[in-house]
């Protein structure tokens, strides 16, 4: 899978569950459906985490400047905000190419890129270990509950 694709899929589903969020919340504030919230907010949360990783992911592979990777993070704090940055990324070129650290090509440079150049030779061990790690982050955080206490 091209980076492109990767980063398109991640900054739509970030899209679609900030909409089931905010649907799940409006129907609680209208009194049809409190139950809906936590698996809403969960969902949405394990998917915003996901993006971030993806999005420091190709980041590193397209060579972004720090702004464009920051902006590409700060996005999925806005709802709906991943799929105009994923269309304006992609108009200026942002998202072309390859895994430039794939097996056979660019020798990586630095603990970061060695990283990801290990993630691109053993992609299933890194997904697991990287659905591990966002579980386990997710998880945290759901321990230690919203930032804004109930009322």
């Amino acid at each position: 899978m091209a980076p492109r694709t990767l980063f398109r899929i991640f900054a739509f589903a970030e899209l679609v569950t900030w909409a089931g969020l905010i649907t799940a919340l409006i129907l609680r504030g209208t009194g049809v459906a409190d139950a809906l919230v936590s698996p809403a907010g969960g969902l949405h949360g394990f998917v915003f985490l996901s993006y971030g990783v993806v999005t420091v992911f190709v980041w590193v592979n397209q060579r972004w400047r720090a702004g464009v990777g920051i902006l590409g993070l700060v996005s999925a704090v806005v709802p709906f905000a991943t799929l105009p940055f994923e269309l304006a990324i992609d108009r200026r070129g942002l998202l072309r190419g390859e895994w430039r650290l794939a097996p056979g090509r660019d020798e990586p440079r630095g603990f970061i890129e060695h990283v990801q150049a290990w993630v691109l030779r053993h992609p299933i061990l890194a997904l697991v270990v990287l659905a591990a790690g966002v579980t386990v982050v997710f998880t945290v955080l759901l321990w230690l509950g919203p930032p804004i206490p109930k009322a």
